[in-house]
Parts: structure tokens; sequence; C-alpha cells
């Protein structure tokens, strides 16, 4: 890595804060150690399903596939008064089909571009399939940052990346990914989550990751960049939201999270404009949670229809 790279990177780190690694380990720890149960846990339950971003992302995706998807977004689980998700997540291409099932409905229509999940393409073409996805429907748009960008200290590059993408967005709400395993640090993490909100508009999210590298989210890089969101807050007023994605699979690991954004952000981050799992392989574990708590006994996990890859 280039020296100025470095001192890029080291000034932007020394401006927001390094992170208390340690300390931030220590806290995620505890948060493990919650007891949730009876009336709460059900609310904890039913408002994880809401903040579900129910995703198929794959090259055999088909407009059938969409379908199911849209309806399984609508009605999670018959003979449970649960929520309908946040939203169905799907590449551009899928977004027309989508549009034909939940376009009106509470479910907004989400669409990673950006040349998802590498960012690697002319910003030409990053902008015009951010434009597109919006021009079919798309509500939300999910995009990668560029982290080769980043690694080079070419830090204001990232950030006019942003901003283009922002005006590409129109009203479209927009969730700038950082992928965390690719930035390797706390301090990196910390510094990309201020970088990307000191670009993007109040009720845009930041976003731990693509769900397509070996680390996604974890309670540790989490904490981080709510901390973030936290101190950005209080300096500014403006309010930033949060997506953990890839790697939350179980109803108990979710919780912990939610625990996390109470403790740390409080009530007014705990709906689904402020906060979102980028996970859809956990839709059915709450699902199956949510029927223990209702009957007393477990279903086989083969009762809950097959939900689509989780990122």
């Amino acid at each position: 890595m280039a020296s100025h790279s470095i001192s890029a990177l080291k000034r932007l780190i020394d401006e927001v804060g390094p992170v208390d690694a340690t300390g931030i380990e220590e806290r995620v720890v505890k948060y493990q150690t919650r007891s949730i149960k009876k009336a709460s846990k059900v609310f904890g339950l039913n408002l994880a399903v809401s903040m579900v971003d129910l995703t198929t992302l794959e090259g055999k995706d088909t407009p059938g596939k969409v379908a199911s998807l849209c309806q399984k977004a609508l009605h999670p689980h018959p003979g449970l008064d649960c929520p309908t998700t946040a939203a169905v997540c799907v590449y551009p291409a899928m977004v027309k089909h989508a549009a034909k099932h939940v376009k009106g409905t509470s479910v907004k229509i989400a669409s990673v571009a950006t040349a998802f999940p590498s960012g690697q393409s002319p910003i030409k073409l990053r902008l015009a399939e951010v434009r597109q996805a919006v021009a079919d429907g798309a509500d939300e748009i999910d995009m990668v940052i560029n982290r080769g960008a980043f690694h080079a200290g070419e830090l204001n590059l990232v950030q006019d990346e942003i901003y283009a993408v922002v005006e590409a967005c129109g009203d479209a709400t927009l969730k700038v990914i950082l992928e965390v395993s690719e930035l390797e640090t706390y301090d990196a993490i910390r510094a990309a989550s201020f970088l990307a909100m000191r670009a993007i508009r109040p009720g845009d999210f930041i976003k731990t990751s693509t769900g397509k590298t070996s680390l996604n989210a974890t309670l540790g890089n989490n904490q981080v960049m709510i901390e973030a969101i936290r101190d950005h807050f209080l300096a500014t007023g403006i309010e930033i939201a949060m997506k953990p994605a890839g790697g939350i699979r179980t109803a108990k690991q979710a919780l912990h999270f939610l625990v996390a954004i109470k403790e740390t952000l409080g009530d007014a981050w705990l709906n689904n404009t402020r906060y979102r799992f980028g996970a859809s392989a956990l839709l059915n574990d709450l699902l199956r949670q949510l029927q223990k708590e209702k009957t007393g006994n477990y279903q086989a996990p083969y009762i809950f229809s097959e939900a689509s890859g989780a990122y």
C-alpha cells in the first residue's frame, strides 16, 4: 500500500477516532446474556420479521421464483398473525417482476446495484444500473462502495461515487454496503461508516456486507457501525439507518442484534425504517419460534417454506 493511501486513511481514522476493539468485544458478549422471555420475546420476534429484507440473488433467478418470494414476504406463514417482511431484494433485472406482486403494498422492492457484489465496473454503467432499477419500480437501492479506491486512499473518489448514486436514486432509499470483511479492521469499518454517512441522506442506510464473502455481519462489526451512527447523530442530528447482512440465521442471533440497537441507539431505531436484517434464511427460524410461542411445540423445519438464499 502506497504511503499516501496510508496517510489518507490514517487521517480519517484520527479524525473520527479509533475503535477500542477490546471494549467492543466485551460489550457484545453482554448482549448475548440478556434474557428475553414471553411477551417481550414474541414482540422481538415479530419485530425482527418486520425488519427482514427477503432476498434472492442467484444467477438462476426466474420470474416465478421472484413471485414465490413476494408471496412469502406478504404472507410469511399461514396461521401466524405476524407482519409482512420489510422488503424483497432482487437483482435489477427482476425488479419489474417483483413490482407485479408487491408494488403498492407495505413490502418495499429493494435491488442490489452498482455491479454488486464487486463494484468493479465503470461508474457510468453502475449509475445506469441504479437508474434502470428505480425506473422499473425499485423503492430501495443497495450499492457497494469502491473498496479498491478506499484501500488506495482515494477517499474523495469513494465519497464522490456515493454522491453520484444518491443523485441517481432520486426518491429511492439508498443502502451503502461497506463489505466489512474486505475492510479488515474495526478502525477501517468506523472510518468507512463516516465516509458513507457524510454522503447520504437522513433515512438512508449503511450496511455491513454483500453476503458474498467469507465474513459477513457479526455483533462486533454491527456494534462498530451503530456506534458510528450514534456519534454521527449526536454531532449532526442526522438519523442514519443500519442493515447487518449475511450470517444471521437464527432467531436467537436476531434478538441479540435488537438488544444491541436498543442499548446503543434506543427505541427510535427499533423499526424497519431504521434497521433491517439482510438475512433471508433467518425468516424461517423466526416463524418457527413464533409458532413455538403460540402452541408450545416446535414444528419441523420443513413445515416452513424454504426462503431463498441469504445475503
